[in-house]
C-alpha cells in the first residue's frame, strides 16, 4: 500500500440559509442551517491532488455568496501554488466545483464521461438541471478536452496508488466521490454526493437533484467504499470545521485536517 495521503478541507465561501432550502419536501425546522463551501487538498510526499476549484469573486456576486478567499490563495495557505498543481478531480461542473479551473494552467483534470455528456446534453434547457451550470465554464472546459488536458472516467477508476474516482450520480448523472487511503483508513470525499451528514445519515436529499434513486443507491456507495460513516466527508456541511482540527492555530475556521479521527 501507498504512503497514506494527508487530506485537507479548505474553505473558501459560505451562504446563510435556512433548513426547508436543504431537503427534497422541505423540514419542519425553519431554523439555520448554513452551507459551506470546500476545496479539497490530498497529498502525500509523493503527490497533490486537488479535489474542485470552487468559484471566484464574480460568481458569488452573482449567485449571492460570501467569498472568504479565492481557492487558490487557500490553497497557498497550505503552501501549494495554483501554477504547480498537476492533477485536479473535479467531482461534477457545477459552478462551485468547476470555477476557477482557468487559474491552475498546468493541471489535468479528472471528470466522469457522464459528466460532460449531462453539461452538454438535452437536460440543460431545463431550469432544474441547468441552473447550477455555467454556460462560459462548461465550454472551458470542452476547450481542455480539445487541449489534451481532460482525462476521463467511465464509472471508476484508480488515478494514483491509494485514491480512487467512483461515479455516484443522482445530484447529477456524472457527479463522483473520491476515495483516499490515510492513516486512519479509506475515507471518502462524498463532495455532492451528500450535502449534508444529515442527507447519508438519514437518506433525506438535496432539491438540486437530477436523479432520487441514484442519490439513495449512492449513500449506500458512500458507506461501501469508506471504512465507516465517520469516514466519510459531506461536501458543504459547517459541521465539518467544528468536527476535524485545523492543521495549526492559524488556519482555524479555515482548514479541517481530515485524515485525523474527528473530535467527536
Amino acid at each position: 500500500m501507498t504512503t497514506p495521503y494527508e487530506i485537507y478541507a479548505i474553505r473558501y465561501a459560505m451562504r446563510n440559509v435556512n433548513r426547508p432550502a436543504n431537503f427534497v419536501g422541505g423540514d419542519p425546522h425553519d431554523g439555520p442551517m448554513n452551507m459551506d463551501y470546500f476545496v479539497w487538498l490530498v497529498r502525500n510526499a509523493e503527490r497533490s491532488i486537488v479535489l474542485d476549484t470552487g468559484f471566484n469573486a464574480a460568481m458569488a456576486k452573482k449567485r449571492a455568496r460570501t467569498l472568504l478567499r479565492t481557492p487558490a490563495e487557500g490553497l497557498s495557505m497550505m503552501g501549494l501554488q495554483a501554477k504547480d498543481v498537476s492533477e485536479i478531480v473535479i467531482s461534477h461542473m457545477h459552478y462551485d466545483h468547476v470555477g476557477t479551473f482557468d487559474e491552475f494552467p498546468h493541471a489535468r483534470f479528472h471528470l466522469q464521461d457522464a459528466e460532460m455528456a449531462y453539461a452538454t446534453g438535452r437536460n440543460m434547457g431545463y431550469r432544474q438541471f441547468g441552473h447550477s451550470y455555467e454556460p462560459d465554464e462548461v465550454c472551458g472546459m470542452v476547450r481542455l478536452v480539445f487541449d489534451g488536458r481532460v482525462n476521463f472516467i467511465d464509472g471508476e477508476a484508480g488515478i494514483a496508488p491509494g485514491i480512487s474516482l467512483h461515479r455516484v450520480g443522482g445530484h447529477t448523472d456524472g457527479v463522483q466521490c473520491m476515495r483516499v487511503w490515510t492513516q486512519r483508513g479509506w475515507v471518502v470525499l462524498a463532495s455532492d454526493t451528500s450535502h449534508y451528514y444529515e442527507h447519508f445519515e438519514q437518506y433525506r436529499v438535496f432539491p438540486t437533484t437530477y436523479n432520487l434513486g441514484d442519490v439513495m443507491r449512492g449513500y449506500e456507495t458512500l458507506r461501501r467504499l469508506a471504512d465507516s460513516m465517520q469516514h466519510i466527508i459531506p461536501g458543504h456541511d459547517p459541521l465539518v470545521m467544528k468536527r476535524y482540527p485545523a492543521p495549526s492555530r492559524e488556519l482555524e475556521g479555515i482548514v479541517a485536517r481530515l485524515d485525523v479521527a474527528p473530535r467527536e
